[in-house]
Order: structure tokens, then C-alpha cells, then sequence
């Protein structure tokens, strides 16, 4: 059975919010990965690039793991994402 895709074929909904959070932050993709690894989640930089260039799915641990790290909500790192 194929993976599900947005309507436009992204693999993902938050890659450009994570772009967009993460530069806010001032973080690059490594001090993300540190973070997060920080706070007990196995994300490493190649995982964050996936994310963020769509070439990844993205998993509901993951999902929570950067909710907590940035301090949003699911519905900030998700909703109206794929306009």
C-alpha cells in the first residue's frame, strides 16, 4: 500500500514551518539535532534536513519531540502548511 502524500506530493506538512521555526530560533540544523537529542529524542541532522527538504515522513514522536523543543502546539507545526 503507497504512503499517503499531500495534494501536492510532499511527504510531509511541517517541512517550511521547521525552516521557518528553526531560523527564528537562530538554530542550524545541527543545533536542532542537538537539542532535541538533548531532550531525549534520536534526531540527527540528516534527519532534520529530510524533513525540511520533504524527502521524509515525519512520525508522531517526532512531532511531539519538536513541539516540546520550540514550546507549540500540533496544531501551529501543522495547520495551513500546504498553501
Amino acid at each position: 500500500m503507497p504512503k499517503p502524500k499531500t495534494s501536492s506530493g510532499k511527504k510531509n506538512l511541517i517541512s517550511q514551518r521547521l525552516v521557518e521555526l528553526r531560523k527564528l530560533h537562530n538554530l542550524s540544523q545541527r543545533d536542532l539535532a542537538h537539542k532535541l537529542q538533548l531532550a531525549g529524542y534520536d534526531m540527527d541532522k540528516n534527519v532534520i534536513t529530510r524533513i525540511e527538504t520533504n524527502k521524509r515522513y515525519v512520525t508522531d514522536i517526532e512531532l511531539q519531540a519538536l513541539c516540546k523543543v520550540f514550546h507549540i502546539s500540533y496544531d501551529y507545526l501543522i495547520e495551513d502548511n500546504e498553501n
